[in-house]
Parts: C-alpha cells; structure tokens; sequence
C-alpha cells in the first residue's frame, strides 16, 4: 500500500524541527553530540509521531510502546521528540547537560519523563530490550520495544549476545533500528573495525532484515510496518544515514561527532534547517 503523500511531508517537517532543537541544545550546553542526532532524526520522527503508541499525559502506561536510545550520546533528538510530543516543555531543553537538568548528557530515565531506559554505556541497549519483549510477551502486552543502535556501537560483543537470544526467543516485538552513518569519534567505522557485511550478519543470527535510507520517510514507514507485520522473528532495520544530515557544514565530518556549534555556526545551520521546512 503506498505510502500518504501527506504524512510524509508531516514527518519529514518533523524531523526538521527535532533537528533545529538538536543544534540549540547542543549550542546552549556547549557540549554535546550533533551528529549522530542528526542523523537519527528522520527515523526518530517516524517512531514518535506516528507508530509507538505513547501518552504524555500517562508516561508509565504499562502497554505503551518501549524505545531504548542505546546510542545514549544521542539522546537530544529524543529528548526533543519528547518535549515536541508534549512529555515536559520546550524551555527544559535548553538546559541539556547542566547542573539538575533533568535532560543530562546521556539518558537517564529517573530524570527525564518519557524514557523508558537509561543508557550510554554502549552496547547494552540490544540485551535490555530483549528483556523488555520478553517481559511483554509473559505479562500478555502487545506493546512493541524499538532499540537505536550505533554503526561504531555494533562493535560491541554484547550486541551480538542480545541479537542471538531475541532470534532465539522469536522475538518478534522486537526491532533494532542501525543509525548507519559510517562514522565513529575515533573515524570511519571502516578503519576502526569494518561492520561488513552487515546484512548477513545479522541474517545468521536469524533475522528478518530491511536495509533502507534512513533519510528517505517513504522507507521509514514501510520498514517499521513491514517490521510490525512480521511474525516469529525479530527486524533488524539497517539504515544507511549521514552524520550531521540537514546541516551542510556538519554532513559527513566526524568532528562534529561530539561539537557544539558556536553561535555564527548555529545561525547557518537554523538557516539552512528552515529553509527545509524546520521550525525552530
């Protein structure tokens, strides 16, 4: 079934604001990590404002959808998503990283409503929403658990541990999202330690996989729903992205992996974000 004109337009104005948010938070902490919340936010827009079954005015709802950031240093495009979703108000996002902020510097779900795990340390995102399913699964819920995993974070032996227990359990509530930009702090994920070939991997640990543009809404949505309609094994999505998507001067750069722009580099990059259809 072909996808709504209109609600792409909406989600892809969506991701434009999330990210406008991104880079004024990240300018007002002086710190911060731009690009690879950059590059999630297309996809972090499609979760938030049309598949996961969420209430702002109800964040413990027991059969609410689950979404675990397990890139943790990610964590302003969802704390954006959950302000414009309505979770707390957009003035708290302007204190990204400061002393009692709520919103700290990687997610902590004692601090901020509207999250439903703490993460960070990378590499542990996969295993906790394993748990997560498996917990929906026993108590009869139908929520489904989506899990943000990193391109550099994938080089952690505790991933591939959750990906083999989620086929083994047949997971399928279950759906890893890879914000696939290439680029870690230390370079390209190439030289670091080479990911390839991705799609088999994770096709022999027994999943269904989707590879896609995670830039491209149209995509977005069939694979999330392609993910929703599969039965008896979990989804892994395998998003090709850009580091520091929408922003000129941040696309493609590992420095801005963890940069904040200086007040001239956040006018350019508001700019060019409205011009887009952003609303900042």
């Amino acid at each position: 079934m072909p996808v709504s004109k209109a609600l792409i337009e909406e989600l892809e104005k969506r991701a434009q604001g999330l990210r406008c948010d991104v880079v004024k938070m990240c300018h007002c902490a002086g710190s911060g990590h731009p690009g690879g919340s950059l590059s999630a936010a297309d996809i972090v827009a499609a979760l938030y404002f049309h598949f996961m079954r969420i209430d702002p005015k109800n964040p413990k709802w027991e059969d609410r959808d689950r979404f675990i950031m397990s890139k943790g240093h990610a964590c302003p495009v969802q704390y954006a998503a959950l302000s414009r979703k309505g979770f707390f108000p957009e003035e708290v996002l302007w204190t990204l990283r400061q002393f009692e902020s709520p919103l700290q510097g990687h997610p902590d779900m004692k601090s901020t409503t509207g999250l439903d795990m703490t993460s960070g340390s990378l590499g542990n995102g996969l295993s906790i929403g394993v748990g997560m399913a498996l917990g929906g699964r026993i108590s009869k819920r139908g929520f489904r658990v989506y899990v943000m995993l990193g391109d550099g974070e994938l080089q952690e032996g505790l991933v591939w541990e959750g990906a083999m227990a989620a086929s083994h359990f047949q997971l399928d509530s279950l759906t890893a999202i890879v914000d696939y930009n290439k680029l870690q702090i230390d370079g390209e994920n190439v030289e670091v330690m080479g990911l390839e070939p991705l799609v088999g991997k994770w096709q022999q640990f027994g999943w269904q996989v989707i590879e896609i543009d995670g830039h491209n809404m149209a995509e977005i949505i069939k694979a999330i729903e392609q993910a929703q309609s599969t039965m008896g094994r979990p989804t892994c999505i395998i998003a090709h992205t850009v580091k520091g998507k929408g922003v000129s001067y941040m696309e493609c750069a590992v420095e801005w992996h963890g940069r904040a722009p200086t007040q001239e580099e956040l006018g350019k990059a508001l700019a060019e974000l409205r011009e887009k259809g952003g609303k900042a």
